[in-house]
């Protein structure tokens, strides 16, 4: 972008349209001006150039146009004898677009961001004017094709981004506040917070995943409850040679228990039966001639009912869930293995019923398995500002 106080506004303007079209940013991605440099080793027709929009609107006439350009300092271009063609000079060919010119790039351009969305390119080419020598402004956009508010600035050279970040006068835009940031740094910044909302993301995955678990849980669990009804017994009295071996022999032939809620040497228990807990005490107690002891010792049984029963039946699933849980993570044998409180097939004791409670499993012998997630969408890239004949394709108006 050329600067020179003899040029007037407009010639200011075409000076630095045409150095755009022509520049290291644009030209290489510009397909038609790039099939037009074929044609004629490199020359470019007055005619073809006033085909682009932006120029067009800044003056139509060919006079006009080569009188900027004669005064341009930058030696970028060059003017045909008859003053009807332009050209890139052969002593500034395109540099390779490889790794090294791209970090250089990085390092000599400056984010802006602040600017109300209805800012022009003009506007912010006039405000950054006097400050620095600027090869390129990029507006950014949505996929709408809208302003987002902020630019990518490159200038000449890194030293020159430097400067610039380093002044007092960039803090404002038209009293709005804007931000300034090199552009190495608001990429690191970028980076920065994808990994914030990445793992925000997945924190509220999880959370939901634990709320629709506990809210399936809490339904399973209601239906258990409801299914079991009548099949607690809850015991006491002096048992401290009692073992659970002991209620299992008890009650065998009267009733099949599916879980033994007892510590030896505790004064009370409960057992869970596959079944209705009154006709088993009943039937035990008829075998044993009305009165029911264990190990010589008298026991007082007593039925749960209602709300006691609810929440005592409750404790005793969530038990069975974690002695699951930790037979499982230790290697256990299958679900319920290994020796628990209940006896010799887990915690539970000899039998096991039909379908067990797991807890955040929430998974019954007959579910599938289908918790994969699904793949995140990539995010689309921005498109680039256009101003080009109809011929053009990928053609970017300066600063976009």
């Amino acid at each position: 972008m050329a600067e020179n106080q003899e040029m007037s506004s407009t010639e200011m303007k075409v000076v630095r349209q045409i150095e755009y079209y022509f520049g290291d940013h644009n030209l290489p991605r510009d397909k038609f001006l790039k099939e037009q440099l074929q044609l004629d080793d490199g020359w470019v027709t007055l005619k073809t150039m006033l085909q682009f929009n932006r120029l067009k609107c800044i003056t139509t006439d060919s006079n006009v146009i080569i009188g900027a350009l004669q005064k341009s300092k930058s030696g970028l271009l060059e003017i045909s004898e008859d003053k009807t063609k332009i050209r890139r000079s052969l002593n500034r060919p395109l540099p390779e677009q490889n790794d090294e010119y791209k970090d250089a790039l990085k390092h000599k351009s400056v984010y802006i961001k602040g600017f109300p969305l209805e800012t022009t390119l003009d506007e912010i080419q006039e405000w950054l004017n006097g400050k620095g020598t600027i090869e390129n402004v990029q507006m950014r956009r949505n996929l709408q094709r809208q302003f987002k508010g902020s630019v990518f600035v490159c200038f000449d050279t890194e030293e020159s981004s430097k400067q610039f970040l380093e002044r007092s006068d960039i803090k404002s835009f038209k009293e709005n506040e804007v931000v300034v940031l090199s552009r190495e740094d608001y990429h690191a910044k970028k980076a920065e917070e994808r990994k914030l909302n990445k793992a925000e993301a997945k924190a509220k995955a999880k959370q939901d995943k634990e709320q629709n678990q506990k809210h399936v849980e809490d339904k399973e669990m209601g239906l258990l409850l409801d299914e079991q009804t009548g099949c607690l017994l809850k015991f006491s009295g002096e048992l401290d040679q009692v073992s659970r071996e002991d209620f299992h022999e008890l009650f065998s032939g009267h009733g099949k228990i599916k879980w033994v809620d007892f510590t030896r040497g505790a004064k009370e228990g409960t057992l869970l039966f596959d079944g209705n807990a009154k006709e088993a005490l009943d039937k035990a107690k008829e075998a044993k001639g009305g009165t029911l002891q264990i190990k010589d010792n008298d026991v007082a049984w007593e039925v749960l009912e209602g709300d006691v029963e609810k929440e005592v039946l409750k404790k005793i699933l969530e038990a069975q869930q974690e002695s699951y849980s930790r037979s499982k993570g230790k290697g256990g044998r299958g679900r319920f293995g290994g020796r628990g409180r209940g006896g010799r097939r887990g915690r539970g004791g000899r039998d096991q019923g039909r379908s067990q409670y797991q807890g955040k499993k929430t998974k019954f012998d007959s579910d599938d398995e289908d918790d994969a997630p699904p793949s995140p969408k990539k995010r689309a890239l921005e498109g680039a500002d256009t101003d080009s004949p109809a011929a053009k394709v990928g053609k970017a108006e300066n600063g976009s």
